[in-house]
């Protein structure tokens, strides 16, 4: 399932059973674009609150955790919007029949549906905010599912025509009752149950703005395939927010697991310089669905910077073969490369893989020359071509596979930033 998919069907969804609540004659009034916009906007964001609990079989519904965050991003814009609309008209007709789910006393039904309307609003711009320290933005995002009640109050104390019994009032209830027990899955639960591992800090290794960490279990260990990302949360104060990072290693027997950080914000830049050994730290994994498949009579591998981590991993998987029907571009910027080039390649050479760096982007004579080769003519089925790294990156992966004859829907990818 993509974004787009999840949030028209919802929307769809709520449109249907919003006419079926109201008179036929007042369908295409102004009035039940009101209606239907905040129906919608609600089980949006209810939608929203229960992808946030990171559970496992909405995962598998959109194919990693990374496009659930992606989801979860277009379906809050979307409930803005919708909750943007419901305010403006007024979603009330005379012929409707209306009544009340929940009354309130005089005067604070008006209020909570300004503050409805304020709660959508403070939790989209929170999430969409770059410019706000991921400390602080963790902790006021972890707010959504409390400001959720407010909108739910909202609904349940304007006269509406949508009973609770209707078909778009138990829509509704069975969306916002889930998406309660998501929040309070998220807020209490998560660190408890979750899956995740204890570690301790054994070995830090440095280059420019970037670290490479390995850690080794103390008590419990995450399981993990080549490719899955985790949630890194040091037990360090300043550095407690969880984050996501790619998993820059296969499973081992000894259970030790690296990620490679570069420092690209707050948390990452002063988790870079902070780090030592000895530090303990937790592990929520495994994420992700960018799995190799070797298989294929050629892998197309292409890592942009911090992006090579899921394909270290991959390397380093002790348990797998085929490496000789693999080529790595590996897209650099110099003097930023970590880790270093030369390091990179000898991994390559010991698994018998073609290891292409590359330091001057997608534009450059060496990979141009060398992406045709393998892309023009390929058997579709036989060819897999994998990225993970910037979306300008991708975007110009996807053009030049096009302009060979390979269609840029069969390029797998991780998304590569969440926020």
């Amino acid at each position: 399932m993509k974004s787009w998919h999840a949030v028209f069907t919802i929307i769809a969804i709520s449109l249907v059973l919003t006419l079926i609540s109201v008179p036929a004659e007042t369908w295409l009034t102004i009035a039940t674009l009101s209606l239907a916009s905040g129906v919608s906007a609600l089980a949006l964001m209810a939608c929203a609150t229960i992808l946030a609990a990171r559970w496992a079989v909405v995962e598998s519904c959109f194919g990693g955790l990374d496009r659930v965050y992606d989801a979860h991003k277009w379906i809050a814009v979307a409930a803005l919007s919708l909750a943007s609309i419901h305010l403006l008209f007024k979603a009330g007709d005379p012929l409707w029949q209306v009544g009340v789910i929940l009354d309130l006393p005089s005067g604070w039904t008006r209020f909570v549906r300004q503050a409805s309307f304020v709660a959508v609003m403070s939790i989209v711009l929170l999430a969409l905010n770059r410019n706000i320290r991921y400390s602080t933005w963790r902790w006021w995002h972890r707010l959504s599912g409390p400001l959720f009640l407010i909108v739910i109050f909202h609904w349940l104390s304007i006269k509406s025509p949508v009973a609770l019994v209707s078909p778009a009032g138990l829509w509704l209830a069975g969306l916002s009752a889930l998406a309660v027990i998501a929040a309070a899955y998220k807020l209490l639960l998560y660190p408890l149950v979750a899956r995740h591992g204890h570690y301790e800090v054994v070995s830090v290794s440095r280059g420019a703005s970037a670290a490479e960490i390995e850690l080794a279990p103390m008590s419990h260990r995450a399981s993990f395939q080549p490719g899955h990302f985790g949630f890194l949360r040091m037990n360090v104060d300043g550095l407690r927010e969880p984050h996501p990072f790619t998993i820059a290693s296969g499973p081992r027997e000894d259970g030790r697991i690296c990620f490679v950080i570069r420092a690209l914000g707050d948390y990452t830049t002063e988790l870079v310089s902070r780090v030592e050994p000895g530090m303990h730290a937790d592990v929520y994994a495994p994420y992700g669905r960018f799995e190799r498949k070797p298989d294929c009579a050629h892998e197309i591998w292409i890592g942009g910077g911090v992006g090579i981590s899921p394909f270290i991993a991959w390397l380093r998987d002790e348990e797998a073969t085929g490496f000789d029907r693999v080529t790595l571009f590996y897209f650099f910027t110099p003097g930023r490369a970590f880790p270093e080039v030369d390091v990179l390649k000898e991994m390559a050479e010991k698994r018998g893989i073609e290891f292409i760096p590359v330091s001057a982007g997608p534009n450059s004579e060496m990979f141009t020359r060398r992406f045709a080769e393998l892309v023009t003519g390929a058997d579709k089925a036989s060819l897999d071509i994998a990225v993970c790294g910037p979306k300008g990156l991708l975007g110009a992966i996807r053009a030049r596979a096009e302009n060979h004859g390979f269609p840029a829907r069969l390029i797998r990818h991780e998304l590569f930033a969440f926020r």
